[in-house]
């Protein structure tokens, strides 16, 4: 497993991706990055410090690395960096070829404006899941006093901002990719649902029609059962 910095363009190993092709968009030519709309959007969703605070952590997170995997602050107020994901999948992942993803540890080089959606896109698309990213869900484990605590994120928090926060230290924080644990329904699509429902109705119909069968026959077997004892000797 490679410990530095990889690119797309570069022979990464296994188990080491870096989202910089999905992520890490190019302007188009003649255009400065720093002035398209969709950034500065972003940037105004992502206001959680200021750039200052973050000129700070991002600094002071340098200073504690000790694996030279360190955050870079952009002119534009948005830095880059890189976060670790657990693999903890309970089943094998549908894949073309079926790689052994479930235990591995992936490094992810991503954005400060990159959401949770972007890195559970990036993760299935890196081992080649068939499956819906809906069925997926980000956690993060956090260790306090000895004791483990895992949360699932929602879809549009970000990460690295989560990471910049806590520190380099993955005793500290650290992301899992695990399947749905609850609410197993989200994970699924409307016409999927509405089929499910539509399978139920049809199910229902069948019991309810094989239980009428059932009961008038018995009352079939009662009334000639009746009628036999009251028939004059």
């Amino acid at each position: 497993m490679s410990s530095g910095y990889s690119s797309l363009e570069e022979d990464a190993e296994d188990f080491f991706f870096t989202a910089r092709t999905s992520f890490f968009r190019r302007a188009p030519p003649g255009k400065s990055r720093s002035g398209q709309p969709d950034v500065e959007k972003e940037k105004e969703t992502h206001n959680y410090l200021s750039k200052e605070e973050i000129k700070e952590k991002v600094h002071k997170y340098n200073l504690a690395v000790t694996d030279k995997l360190k955050m870079t602050l952009n002119s534009n107020g948005i830095y880059t960096g890189f976060i670790k994901v657990q693999m903890e999948l309970c089943k094998p992942a549908q894949t073309p070829a079926n790689p052994s993803s479930s235990g591995c540890m992936n490094t992810l080089h991503i954005s400060s404006t990159n959401t949770v959606g972007d890195v559970i896109d990036a993760l299935l698309k890196k081992f080649q899941v068939t499956e819906s990213p809906t069925k997926f869900a980000l956690y993060k484990r956090c260790h306090r006093e000895d004791q483990v605590y895992a949360c699932k994120l929602s879809d549009r928090e970000h990460p690295l901002y989560l990471r910049l926060v806590a520190g380099p230290r993955t005793d500290t924080l650290s992301f899992v990719l695990r399947e749905h644990e609850i609410g197993e329904w989200e994970a699924f699509s409307l016409p999927e649902l509405q089929n499910f429902l539509r399978i139920l109705d049809k199910e229902e119909d069948e019991q309810l029609q094989s239980l009428k069968r059932r009961y008038t026959a018995y009352r079939q077997k009662l009334e000639e059962a009746l009628g036999e004892v009251w028939k004059p000797g």
